[in-house]
């Protein structure tokens, strides 16, 4: 009796040591995401126009961009980075898309002007249009971090990581972000996806 309960109690320990590195992971995200939310909160309407603007001209000379005829980008929320303006330039040459939330999944809707918008699960602007079913090129993605790796942390919740995975491999994924989102180390695992190229303002 006595070995099996040492037994059953070694499994016990060696399950919860198992657990420190991924808990470990969590906590390094976690203050990655509370200490890089509070510098991007500090950003006036001036420096988002004019870092946005630096990141989009890059962005257009990206052949990735220039080749692409449908891209994915999203609606800026809590001082992201604002991208809305490529879909103004670029409107009669690419179709573009908006991610659409549905519980854990997101899907991509094609955008046909904002009288075809709501506010979806987390109060973002989403399509009302149905669910676009071919091929994307190219992902506009964004991130709380990123860095040279092309590793990205996310808010949290997975749904690009799911969706990226759900995508063939010739997609395109660019990250975009502010300067001091670019940092030496990203915290990730398997399940977070890599990105092919990540833009900063130069």
């Amino acid at each position: 009796m006595f070995f099996y309960r040492n037994m059953l109690f070694e499994s016990v320990l060696l399950d919860i040591r198992k657990l420190f590195p991924s808990q470990k992971l969590l906590r390094e995200k976690n203050q990655m995401r509370e200490l890089l939310a509070q510098k991007r909160r500090l950003l006036t309407k001036e420096q988002i126009f004019e870092q946005s603007a630096l990141i989009i001209s890059q962005l257009e000379q990206l052949p990735c961009f220039q080749s692409a005829k449908t891209v994915l980008l999203y609606y800026p929320m809590h001082n992201e980075v604002d991208l809305l303006p490529l879909i103004r330039k670029y409107k009669k040459e690419k179709t573009f898309l908006f991610p659409v939330v549905h519980r854990k999944w997101m899907t991509a809707c094609p955008y046909e002007g904002n009288a075809k918008m709501h506010r979806g699960k987390y109060n973002i602007p989403e399509p009302t249009t149905d669910p676009y079913t071919g091929q994307i090129d190219l992902i506009l993605v964004p991130g709380v971090a990123f860095d040279k790796q092309g590793n990205r942390l996310g808010r949290g919740g997975g749904y690009y990581d799911r969706f990226i995975k759900s995508q063939p491999r010739k997609t395109t994924l660019v990250g975009v972000a502010y300067d001091f989102q670019l940092v030496d180390k990203v915290p990730a695992n398997r399940r977070d996806q890599k990105m092919h190229h990540v833009i900063a303002p130069a």
